[in-house]
């Protein structure tokens, strides 16, 4: 997975070694060994330029960095701070694996809770070999699970994040993406609601790209953008569309059989749909790699949770001017309502305003 263009945008957000300094356990402090193993890599850039073994593809890259991560700062108002402002180098493909599962019959995926980042949908793990040993074990239960590498990490601004070489071979439309996504959640971040937090980020990471492309004059590096993200959309609404037909029969109280036909009929009818989306489309498939693998129920809830509130979010934007500050000050005070009244406003339909 080198490209975040050819598999749903699945980050995480982990603070793996505040927690462990919380509560105990083996997967915990397994975490925080992990998360100080990943930050003794880092390697401020200008060290890494200076190295004249840099190879030039790492060279270029890291000065593209630079340029998105001031705009980030002086344009979208995002934190400046030392984040993607150094360059680690894990020696692996991802970065941590993630672990998400849902019982057979919901769509729902099962909750871990902590201090400080709260509930999340996920476990994260450092070495693969664990991911797969507790993956196996949430199998033994009976639940659906899925495994997935994650190229990008990010502590919330707990410390500062690298770039990390799980990135490097992204363009730098991807690149930009991951860092405006990466420092929203440095902005505002509540602890136990993902669909708010990863809706919010991706609300800004979107806005972030039109406008840095704009301000290069790259206008049809802008349209190819705009048309890709039409083709998330299709394929994200085809997934939502799914989920509420699983969760329409998993709630009819047919017995387990009939249930479990039933599950396979609309999965391969969600994969068809998918073929005849592509069938339309030029260049590269959204989401393609994903849908050649397995696909079950703990899959469709990794990937709502960063979609659901997005049109809710646009609309606060819009509300605003499209003036960011304004934005951010408005997403603030939604904040400080409690989660069933927020999700109301960017989680419902578009008749749920919100006025500050």
């Amino acid at each position: 997975m080198n490209s975040i263009s050819n598999v749903p945008r699945i980050r995480t957000a982990l603070i793996v070694g505040l927690i462990a300094s919380f509560t105990g356990g083996c997967y915990l402090l397994e975490s925080a060994t992990g998360q100080l193993a990943l930050m003794s890599k880092r390697e401020p850039f200008t060290r890494v330029l200076d190295n004249p073994s840099t190879p030039p593809v790492l060279r270029a890259q890291l000065g593209t960095v630079t340029s998105i991560r001031d705009f980030a700062s002086h344009e979208l108002g995002l934190p400046d701070n030392g984040s993607y402002r150094s360059y680690a180098d894990v020696g692996r493909p991802f970065v941590v694996w993630n672990v998400v599962a849902a019982p057979e019959f919901s769509v729902d995926a099962k909750e871990w809770c902590y201090p400080i980042v709260g509930c999340v949908a996920y476990r994260g793990y450092f070495a693969l070999s664990k991911a797969r040993s507790f993956a196996a074990k949430l199998r033994k239960q009976g639940l659906d699970v899925s495994v997935g590498g994650v190229a990008a990490y990010s502590t919330l601004g707990h410390f500062d994040d690298p770039i990390l070489n799980t990135m490097v071979g992204w363009n730098d439309v991807e690149l930009a993406a991951i860092v405006f996504h990466e420092l929203t959640h440095q902005l505002l971040y509540l602890p136990g609601d993902a669909s708010f937090n990863e809706a919010f980020a991706t609300t800004v990471e979107e806005e972030g790209v039109r406008r840095w492309l704009l301000a290069q004059g790259r206008t049809e590096d802008l349209a190819e953008h705009a048309a890709q993200q039409r083709r998330y959309i299709e394929v994200i609404d085809l997934l939502r569309r799914t989920r509420s037909e699983l969760r329409t029969l998993y709630s009819s109280g047919i017995d387990a059989p009939r249930m479990r036909e039933g599950k396979r009929a609309r999965f391969a009818a969600m994969r068809d749909s998918y073929g005849d989306l592509k069938t339309r489309w030029s260049g590269r498939a959204p989401f393609e790699s994903w849908f050649e693998g397995e696909i079950n129920n703990a899959h469709l809830a990794s990937v709502a949770t960063y979609y659901d509130c997005v049109p809710g979010f646009e609309r606060e934007l819009a509300a605003a001017g499209g003036d960011l500050n304004t934005f951010y000050r408005r997403v603030r005070q939604l904040a400080k309502l409690d989660q069933e009244a927020r999700h109301a406003v960017v989680c419902s339909a578009p008749q749920s305003g919100y006025s500050p």
